[in-house]
């Protein structure tokens, strides 16, 4: 028999390079990532020896024999896919690892951690005599690991103890609870490190512009989710949940998790790391029907193969797919053969009265949020050219993200992301602006999954490493003891790894009392209260 990848696959692809046989794929070439939604192990060629469950971080990979309920089908999944696909016999040449370097000579500040910001502390503390220092503004590090994805995707979120390796090293020095542009100015960092990488992801949704966008009742995605999740800037958000109808403008796979958590049973939440007061709202949520538009047809979706069939296993909710082309066609990928066969079987299934419903309405065109002070509903077009009224309270936008300019760092407000070179930042003039990197979504917008991050790391750092070899970075900088003093003067207090511990410990205990793997402090100042202790 042979091994077979899950849903839960983060494409950070460390299985690939212990692999014996070369049996998994898309494989890319080095420090870049391939457009496939996961990998796939190819049965033809595997030789079932285990070797890639060890490795992968998020736990996705199963004996065919072994595979857990609702995953079965992957096991279909991962062999259609090399059908249709040619099996990756010739893997790309593995890379050289930089020479060591003299103590001092090289040292990185990388600001926001991140998974983009972790794979890139990675990278560089792997090379003896290298010294990072990392920044976040948040207490709390993981990003949008922590508070991006869903809450009941906990195998996803197993891969923090890859990044835990990275963040404790011995080489780096974690400055939690310190904001780059509020704390610090982007030249005060390059007065201290050799070299800055930039890792601060897309918080900022792209707008619709559509009449009555702003009308209470209308989120972003981006802000039900860091509710639920427990982030610190939403964590007071109020979402109009009396309703029995919410809209999602955007198909996504975070528009599908949004969708999921408002459906879901609260008891299942309730076992998760949802943060306590999403728990309560949702407890006593009206809503009975989610509707997901989706301007263009089902091939388009922007959501994975995993997360549209893990639909199929929500406990008394039916899937409902309305304005798609459900035939097969000859021009379709793996993946988007994979979607249409999903969706004809959901189409196929009859609804049952008494189950919340999931509607995916395709070929559907926002024009207007309508309301009187508030939302009462979202006009569209659809094929047929005829525009009618979803009638709503609730309205989230989940239409994509772009990043927040940095002070004293180049931006192209047209793409929303830092101008670079494959991760070496760029000025106005589309010079190379010295010492300066990017690297996540920042980057290159907001796709790709956790693991893309590892190769757009990869290529970010392999820039730094060119030039440090060519001599642009032998600059003389300051003690990285005065930029210490520089932040207690400002009367900053920065958390080491050893507070982010005694919160994550805090918060561990919290869940224990309540069986859940964790109870978040949602509040900043608990959050330093528990390092403290």
């Amino acid at each position: 028999m042979t091994y077979v990848i899950t849903q839960s696959c983060c494409k950070d692809a460390s299985c690939v390079s212990v692999c014996p046989v070369d049996c998994i794929g898309p494989v890319g070439a080095p420090g870049e990532s391939t457009d496939s939604e996961m990998l796939y192990i190819d049965p033809a060629a595997c030789i079932d020896c285990g070797a890639c469950v060890q490795e992968c971080p998020v736990g996705a990979i199963y004996h065919h024999d072994e595979l857990p309920p609702g995953q079965q089908r992957f096991g279909d999944i991962n062999a259609r896919y090399f059908q249709l696909h040619p099996s990756p016999a010739d893997q790309p040449v593995p890379r050289r690892d930089h020479a060591p370097v003299r103590p001092g000579s090289l040292r990185v500040a990388i600001v926001g951690a991140g998974p983009a910001g972790c794979y890139a502390a990675g990278e560089l503390t792997r090379i003896d005599g290298v010294q990072v220092a990392m920044f976040e503004r948040l207490p709390t590090p993981y990003g949008l690991l922590r508070a991006g994805v869903a809450p009941d995707h906990q195998h996803t979120k197993a891969i923090a103890d890859l990044f835990d390796t990275a963040l404790c090293h011995p080489r780096l020095q974690c400055h939690f609870n310190v904001e780059v542009g509020r704390d610090l100015t982007h030249q005060e960092l390059l007065a201290h490190h050799h070299a800055v990488i930039y890792a601060t992801g897309a918080s900022a949704s792209r707008d619709l512009g559509l009449p009555g966008e702003y009308l209470p009742g209308s989120h972003t995605a981006a802000e039900f989710v860091g509710w639920y999740n427990g982030h610190p800037d939403h964590a007071d958000a109020e979402f109009a949940l009396s309703g029995q109808r919410a809209v999602i403008i955007g198909n996504g796979n975070v528009a599908l998790d949004v969708a999921r958590i408002m459906l879901s049973e609260p008891d299942e939440l309730a076992r998760t790391d949802i943060a306590q007061h999403a728990v309560d709202a949702l407890s006593t949520s009206a809503i009975r029907e989610v509707v997901i538009v989706a301007r263009r047809g089902l091939r388009d979706a922007a959501f994975s193969v995993g997360e549209f069939l893990a639909l199929g296993n929500l406990d008394r909710v039916d899937v409902v797919i309305e304005g798609a082309d459900l035939h097969d066609a000859p021009g379709d990928d793996a993946e988007t053969a994979l979607k249409v066969e999903i969706a004809r079987e959901f189409a196929q299934r009859s609804p049952t009265s008494t189950h919340k419903r999931m509607v995916f309405r395709f070929l559907t065109t926002p024009v207007e949020v309508v309301g009187d002070g508030r939302v009462e509903g979202l006009g569209v077009r659809g094929p047929g050219g005829q525009t009618v009224v979803i009638e709503t309270s609730l309205l989230l936008r989940s239409i994509g993200y772009r990043s927040h300019p940095i002070p004293g760092v180049p931006f192209d407000p047209g793409s929303g992301r830092v101008p670079h070179d494959n991760g070496r930042v760029r000025d106005h003039d589309g010079q190379p602006a010295p010492g300066v990197y990017v690297t996540g979504w920042v980057k290159r917008g907001p796709r790709g999954v956790i693991g893309t991050n590892r190769g757009c790391a990869e290529q970010t750092v392999t820039q730094l490493w060119t030039d440090f070899d060519n001599g642009l970075l032998t600059r003389d900088i300051d003690e990285h003891t005065a930029l210490i003093g520089l932040l207690a003067e400002r009367g900053v207090q920065p958390l080491a790894w050893q507070d982010w511990c005694a919160i994550d410990t805090a918060e561990r205990q919290r869940g224990l009392d309540r069986s859940r793997p964790r109870d978040k402090f949602v509040r900043i100042a608990d959050a330093l209260a528990a390092a403290k202790k």
